[in-house]
C-alpha cells in the first residue's frame, strides 16, 4: 500500500453511495449551488495536484462539502490506490478522471463537467482492467451521470497527457517558416512541436502514438511520406528512435529538429530531401522513455547524471528489457539448417516484467516492415552494431558478429564518416578512444549486455538496427544543441539513405498474386528476411555477387545470380515469380518453429494505447472477497461495497 495513505485508512469514511444534492431537472452543479453562492478554491488534494486546472468547488458532484470528507472519503482512497491495484494499467488516465469528479474544474466561481466522451472510451479501454481483478466499474466514473456532452460545454481530463495544455510563446511574425528553436522540449512542447509541423507539411506527414508510458503519455511518431499512414509497394520503411534512456536527451531533440528541417527543406524544395521523402517512408520517434525524460529534466541541462531519469517510471532500463533471442542464435549457429532470423519470443520472457513502453514498441516493430533503424543514445560518442551480447556470457568485451558483420560495419560507418567530429582523427576528443577503428565498434566487443534494443530487431525482424551514441553529455546546456545539431544533421541524412541499399522486389506467384512471408536466402549469410503483406520485400548487402534464393510454402524454390557494383546507391530491382508444386516434400511439410510468432503471443493480445491488463497468475479461486479487499480493512462499516461485483 502507498506509505503516504496509511493515515488516510485510520479515518472514517462514508458509508454508502450518496444520493446526488441536486433536484429533478437540474443539471449542473453550479445550479444546485446558487443559492449559497459557492466560490472557487485551490485544489488542495495531494492524489490531485498535476491535474490541469488550478481550482474546484465544494460541495462537488458526489455532494462531498470539504476537502477534509473528500480526502477521508473511499472513492478518494481508490483512485489513489489504483496505480497499485491494477499495476499501473490505464494510470494515470484513471486517477485523472476520478479526480475531474472529486474536484471538478472551476472557473469564474462556476463548475464545468468532464466530458462524456472522455470517460466512455476510457471505460470501453479499461472495463477489462478491472474485471481482471474482479472489481467492478466505480459508480462516481458513471459516464452518464457525472459527465457531460460537448454541446453542453465541459474539459478533457486527459488533455495533459495528450500534450494538449503545451503553452509556448508564439514566435515573432517576422520569423520564418523554417525557423527552428534549438532548445530542450518538454513533453507537452514535444508534442506541440510534432503536430505543428505534421500541420505545415499535411500533404507528406502525420503524426501518430504506438502506444503509452507507464505513467500514460503518448510515444509520439511523426512521420514523413508521399503517402502519409500508409505502406507503398516497394517503398522501404525506415525509423529513428530516441531518448530510449530519459536522461540521454540529444537524440530526442536531434529527432525533433530533423522532422522540422525535413518539412521545411521540402517545401523549399530541397533535392535531397525530396528525392529522400519521395522513395522512403520516415519514421521518428522522439522519446521512447517520456516518463524518465520528466525525472531528469527535474535536474535541469547540464547535469550529467548517468542514472537520475535513465530508468522508466517502473524502474526499468528499457534497453536491457527485450526478450534476449542473442541465446538462443548461439544455439542454433551450430546447428545445421537452422536460422539466425525471425526467432520467436520465449514464453519465460513474459514471466519478468515487461514494460508497456517495451511491449509498444516491439508491436510497432511487427505492424511495420521496417528495413533499417537507429537508436539515439547519449555519454560516448561513437556508432555500434550487433550483437550486443557476447557469444560467451562471461566474457565482458567479446568481438560478436552478426552473419550480416559486413553491412552492419558499412551502415555504422554511412554515419561515423559523415559526423565531422566522429570522423576526426585526434584521440584527445569525445569518442577519441574509438579514433583507431573509425568510430565504430562491435557492442558486445565494447561491453557486452543482454535484453537490447538493436539484437531484438535483428533476430526478431527484418529491420537492422545500429545505436548512435551522440555525444558525452547526456543533458548538455541549451547553447550546445545548435552545434550539435549542425554535427549530427548530414549524418542523419546519409544514414536515413542507406536503406536505398542491396536489393528490392516482389514475390509473387505465376498469377501475379503477392505471396507473404516468403523468405529471401543469400548464400553464405545465415540469416534470411521475410516479404510483406504486399509481396515486397528489401534485403540490405553490400556490393558484392550473390546467390539469392526465394522459397515459399507450397512453392519451387527460384535462384538468381546478383551483382552489385561498388557505386551503386540505389536498391537493384529482383523480383521472383514461384511457382506452386504439386506435391510437397516431407521436410516442406515440416513447418520451421521460426517461420512464425507463437499462436499464444500475449504481444499479439497487447493493446499499447489502452494498456489492458494481463492475467495475473492465472484465474482467481472463488472466494467472498477479492484479494484487493484489504487495502480497504481500515474502513471498518464504511468499506466500498459498491466495488464488489454482483455475482
Amino acid at each position: 500500500m502507498v506509505p503516504s495513505l496509511l493515515l488516510l485508512l485510520t479515518g472514517l469514511f462514508r458509508a454508502t453511495e450518496p444520493a446526488p444534492r441536486c433536484e429533478t431537472g437540474q443539471e449542473t452543479l453550479g445550479q444546485c449551488q446558487t443559492a449559497q453562492k459557492a466560490k472557487c478554491v485551490d485544489i488542495s488534494l495531494s492524489s490531485c495536484t498535476d491535474v490541469t486546472y488550478t481550482q474546484t468547488m465544494y460541495p462537488n458532484f458526489l455532494d462531498q462539502k470539504s476537502r477534509e470528507v473528500i480526502e477521508y472519503s473511499s472513492e478518494y482512497i481508490l483512485i489513489s490506490v489504483l496505480h497499485n491495484l491494477l499495476q499501473g494499467e490505464c494510470n494515470p488516465d484513471l486517477r485523472l478522471l476520478g479526480c475531474s469528479v472529486l474536484a471538478p474544474q472551476c472557473e469564474k466561481d462556476k463548475v464545468i463537467k468532464p466530458c462524456r466522451h472522455v470517460c466512455e472510451n476510457l471505460k470501453k479501454n479499461c472495463l477489462s482492467a478491472f474485471d481482471a481483478i474482479d472489481m467492478a466499474w466505480p459508480y462516481f466514473l458513471d459516464c452518464d451521470r457525472f459527465f457531460a456532452g460537448e454541446e453542453e460545454g465541459c474539459f478533457d481530463p486527459l488533455a495533459k497527457l495528450r500534450g494538449e495544455v503545451a503553452v509556448e510563446e508564439d514566435l515573432p511574425s517576422d520569423f520564418p517558416a523554417t525557423f527552428i528553436q534549438f532548445k530542450h522540449h518538454s513533453y507537452s512542447q514535444m508534442v506541440s512541436t510534432l503536430k505543428k509541423t505534421a500541420s505545415r507539411c499535411s500533404h507528406i506527414a502525420t503524426t501518430y502514438s504506438i502506444g503509452r508510458s507507464f505513467e500514460g503519455k503518448d510515444l509520439f511518431v511523426i512521420e514523413f511520406s508521399t503517402k502519409p499512414g500508409h505502406h507503398e509497394l516497394l517503398k522501404p520503411e525506415f525509423k529513428y528512435i530516441g531518448n530510449m534512456h530519459g536522461n540521454e536527451v540529444v537524440g530526442k531533440e536531434l529527432l525533433i529538429y530533423l522532422a522540422q528541417y525535413l518539412c521545411s527543406e521540402y517545401l523549399l524544395g530541397n533535392p535531397r530531401i525530396q528525392t529522400l521523402i519521395n522513395n522512403t517512408r520516415i519514421h521518428l520517434l522522439p522519446s521512447l522513455n517520456p516518463d524518465g525524460y520528466e525525472l531528469a529534466a527535474e535536474e535541469g541541462a547540464g547535469y550529467n547524471g548517468w542514472v537520475i531519469g535513465r530508468q522508466t517510471a517502473q524502474n526499468l532500463d528499457l534497453n536491457r528489457n527485450f526478450p534476449d533471442l542473442t541465446s538462443e542464435a548461439y544455439r542454433r549457429a551450430g546447428i545445421r539448417g537452422a536460422r539466425l532470423d525471425h526467432i520467436p519470443i520465449p514464453q519465460s520472457y513474459w514471466w519478468g516484467k515487461v514494460a508497456p513502453e517495451t511491449k509498444a514498441v516491439m508491436k510497432w516493430m511487427r505492424s511495420i516492415p521496417f528495413v533499417l533503424s537507429a537508436s539515439l543514445h547519449g555519454g560516448e560518442l561513437v556508432v555500434t552494431y550487433p550483437y550486443d551480447y557476447s557469444r560467451h556470457p562471461m566474457e565482458e568485451k567479446e568481438f560478436s558478429p552478426t552473419p550480416d558483420e559486413k553491412m552492419f560495419k558499412m551502415l555504422a560507418k554511412a554515419y561515423a564518416d559523415a559526423h565531422p567530429v566522429i570522423s576526426d582523427r585526434s584521440e584527445h576528443r569525445c569518442g577519441g578512444n574509438f579514433v583507431k577503428r573509425g568510430g565504430i565498434i562491435n557492442g558486445a566487443e565494447w561491453y557486452s549486455f543482454t535484453g537490447g534494443m538493436a539484437d531484438f530487431n535483428y533476430l526478431h525482424t527484418n529491420c537492422f538496427e545500429v545505436t548512435v551514441e551522440v555525444g558525452c553529455e547526456k543533458f548538455p546546456l541549451e547553447e550546445e544543441l545548435f552545434t550539435i545539431w549542425h554535427e549530427n544533421r548530414d549524418a542523419l541524412l546519409n544514414y536515413m539513405e542507406m536503406v536505398h541499399r542491396g536489393i528490392k522486389g516482389i514475390v509473387s506467384d505465376k498469377f501475379g498474386n503477392p505471396i507473404k512471408n516468403a523468405r529471401i536466402s543469400v548464400r553464405g549469410i545465415q540469416h534470411d528476411i521475410t516479404t510483406a503483406a504486399d509481396g515486397d520485400y528489401w534485403r540490405l548487402l553490400p556490393p558484392g555477387t550473390y546467390i539469392v534464393t526465394a522459397q515459399a510454402m507450397g512453392y519451387t524454390k527460384v535462384m538468381k545470380r546478383v551483382t552489385l557494383p561498388i557505386k551503386m546507391k540505389r536498391a537493384g530491382r529482383v523480383d521472383f515469380v514461384l511457382r506452386p508444386i504439386e506435391i510437397w516434400p516431407n521436410k516442406l511439410l515440416r513447418r520451421p518453429m521460426e517461420d512464425m510468432y507463437d499462436q499464444y503471443d500475449p504481444l499479439e493480445l497487447f493493446d499499447p494505447h489502452a494498456q489492458h491488463a494481463q492475467a495475473r497468475g492465472g484465474s482467481q479461486q472463488v472466494r467472498e472477497k477479492p484479494w484487493w479487499w484489504s487495502y480497504f480493512s481500515s474502513l471498518d462499516l464504511h468499506k466500498p461495497l459498491w466495488l464488489l461485483k454482483q455475482h
